[in-house]
């Protein structure tokens, strides 16, 4: 990051504030995939989100007998087939199968091809949590089923699937990509946002000239469990900010950015979304699982100088708002602080429709920010009654309000203090 800065006029709306002077090229988003449990693909999901659509279910990736409650937001609908047509989906397991087909679908979105995405440099950047954990589960149940002493027996096809790497790769074999780098982020629940910040660098310095970035996970019985002895899983559903909310659902799903320059995208008459105007991260290591408020007010500044952006321009704040009493509050404060008492803007979490989705999160989010700013809407916080004091946020209870948005905050939060937090803006042209 730059400490000089300049005035510059932006695409977007609204007040201009300076931004950091580099010779960096501007970085928009032409394409979204999402694989959710409230709708697949972006029509689905906008829908989805309009509408205020709850993706809660019992869970049924694994056997829940001995729990209390169980609930979750799977994706239910998913045929791999439809999207996986280079690989066999087989050879995938559950969370690179939903990364590959979102992956595609962003392809298809930005009205690319695969012959003009093989045709650039590009970089495949994926946020996970688990990896392919739920492979993992189905592997240890096979080893502790057999008899002490006995070797277990695995499946291949299941074990050769393990590796998270393939969240990314998966995607180069299935676009036949060759002029490409691919990573897989494992900052748990910021990574999405991670992920995306990898790819808007990349584009922004030249390195690439298109980037498919975002996050995935699915649902496993390791993840339910941890969180659930936690005590911080709800019984019934996810009520963020609310006085009466219990805890996380956990769900599942992908979402996928496909990003390139401004000048790319208008050179070929691309639909543009919301231009990525910056990010911020910070890494606080101060407790394995319990946020620290100055450490996320730290890093949405971060974010707002590295976007050129002042807290007055934010238009909303999709919040990391898993619903645990804990993480509520101190985000609540975290925003307060930056924002100020007067001045908050609507804050809402889209985890009270999706659950939350570990990895594939805060690009999911990503995605539902880029929508509000080309759809003209926040989307609500579902399953409210009554606000906590002690959050004391206008959290657009239950029902989707028509907005102009200029610049939008999104929040990731994770264990050990990993945040990021991105910042969208309206791209608006001269003519």
């Amino acid at each position: 990051m730059n400490a000089s800065i300049s005035t510059e006029t932006r695409g977007h709306g609204g007040p201009q504030a300076p931004r950091p002077e580099a010779p960096g090229r501007r970085v928009v988003i032409t394409g979204l995939g999402v694989v959710t449990s409230i709708g697949i693909g972006v029509e689905a999901f906008t829908a989805g989100l309009r509408e205020g659509r709850s993706g809660v279910k019992p869970i049924t990736a694994f056997d829940t007998t001995g729990f209390a409650h169980a609930n979750g937001c799977e994706v239910t609908d998913f045929e791999p087939g439809r999207w996986i047509t280079r690989q066999d989906p087989e050879e995938l397991g559950r969370a690179s199968q939903f990364s590959v087909a979102a992956a595609r679908m962003a392809v298809e979105d930005a009205g690319l091809t695969e012959e003009d995405v093989r045709a650039r440099r590009s970089l495949v950047s994926v946020g996970t949590t688990d990896g392919e954990s739920r492979d993992l589960d189905q592997l240890v149940a096979g080893s502790t089923a057999h008899p002490t002493g006995a070797a277990p027996e695995y499946d291949p096809t299941v074990a050769r699937r393990v590796p998270a790497g393939r969240l990314s790769a998966g995607i180069v074999r299935e676009l036949g990509l060759t002029d490409v780098e691919a990573v897989t982020i494992p900052t748990a629940c910021a990574a999405g946002n991670y992920a995306v910040g990898y790819g808007y660098d990349a584009l922004r310095s030249g390195d690439v000239d298109i980037a498919l970035c975002g996050g995935a996970d699915a649902a496993c019985r390791k993840t339910f469990t941890g969180f659930y002895r936690l005590g911080t899983v709800a019984p019934e559903v996810c009520r963020p900010f609310d006085k009466d909310r219990e805890g996380i659902l956990t769900g599942e799903g992908a979402g996928i950015l496909l990003m390139e320059s401004l000048d790319s995208a208008l050179a070929r008459g691309a639909r543009i979304y919301a231009e990525v105007l910056g990010y911020g991260l910070a890494c606080d290591a101060l407790h394995p699982v319990a946020p620290d408020r100055d450490s996320i007010a730290r890093t949405i500044r971060i974010a707002h100088r590295n976007a050129g952006v002042t807290p007055d321009q934010i238009d909303f704040v999709s919040a990391h708002g898993t619903g645990t009493k804990a993480n509520d509050i101190t985000e609540a404060g975290a925003i307060r602080q930056v924002f100020g008492e007067q001045a908050m803007p609507r804050t809402v979490s889209i985890k009270s429709m999706i659950g939350h989705s570990m990895g594939a999160a805060s690009a999911v989010s990503a995605a539902a920010c880029a929508l509000a700013i080309t759809e003209g809407f926040v989307p609500p916080t579902i399953n409210h009654r009554e606000t906590d004091p002690e959050c004391a946020l206008d959290c657009v209870p239950n029902e989707a309000v028509e907005a102009e948005l200029n610049v939008v905050q999104n929040n990731a939060l994770a264990f050990g203090g990993n945040n990021a937090v991105l910042i969208l803006g309206a791209y608006r042209s001269a003519a």
